[in-house]
């Protein structure tokens, strides 16, 4: 185990109250990217203090292997309007950084008003685009993550804490 549910559900109240402070006097529009944000998107909005609305996108790069291949498919597209919103792009994990690249492009082509990225883990290890990132939960330096909605070939969402998956697995 790497990160314990009730650690995720602490740094979750922060990033909420973060969120909450710096759009006290708007209505940002949070998009989540399926499939793996469902949990960390559903525990964030929960604990929002302000009016918010949400959508999602699909985006797929992994496959059943443990490495990004590079090639971004958009399978569900955003369905509400963004232009001229503030925009908050809510991920799992930012790894590559290829998928958020190509989904920040597209969403920019909309006209929002700004676009922010939330993410609960940061992962350094396999950057490939430059992303900046406004809010995060966790920075961890390398390995495949499970767990908390997080999966390798569709398994293991289920687990409530974060894990590493061993080469074994």
């Amino acid at each position: 185990m790497l990160i314990p549910y009730k650690d995720i559900q602490s740094r979750i109240k922060k990033l909420a109250k973060q969120i909450s402070s710096d759009y006290a006097d708007s209505e940002p529009v949070f998009i989540g990217v399926l499939n793996g944000v469902i949990f960390f998107f559903a525990d964030l909005i929960k604990e929002l203090t302000i009016p918010s609305k949400i959508d999602f996108i699909r985006a797929s790069s992994y496959g059943s292997d443990t490495s990004s291949s590079g090639s971004i498919n958009i399978t569900k597209d955003v369905e509400i309007s963004i232009q001229g919103k503030p925009v908050i792009i809510v991920e799992d994990i930012v790894d590559t950084g290829l998928t958020l690249t190509k989904i920040t492009d597209m969403l920019r082509e909309r006209d929002p008003e700004s676009i922010r990225i939330c993410t609960l883990i940061d992962k350094m290890e396999r950057r490939e685009k430059i992303i900046s990132i406004d809010y995060y939960g966790f920075r961890i330096d390398k390995g495949f993550l499970v767990g908390y909605g997080l999966d390798h070939d569709e398994r293991y969402r289920y687990l409530k804490d974060i894990h590493t998956l061993s080469a074994s697995h």
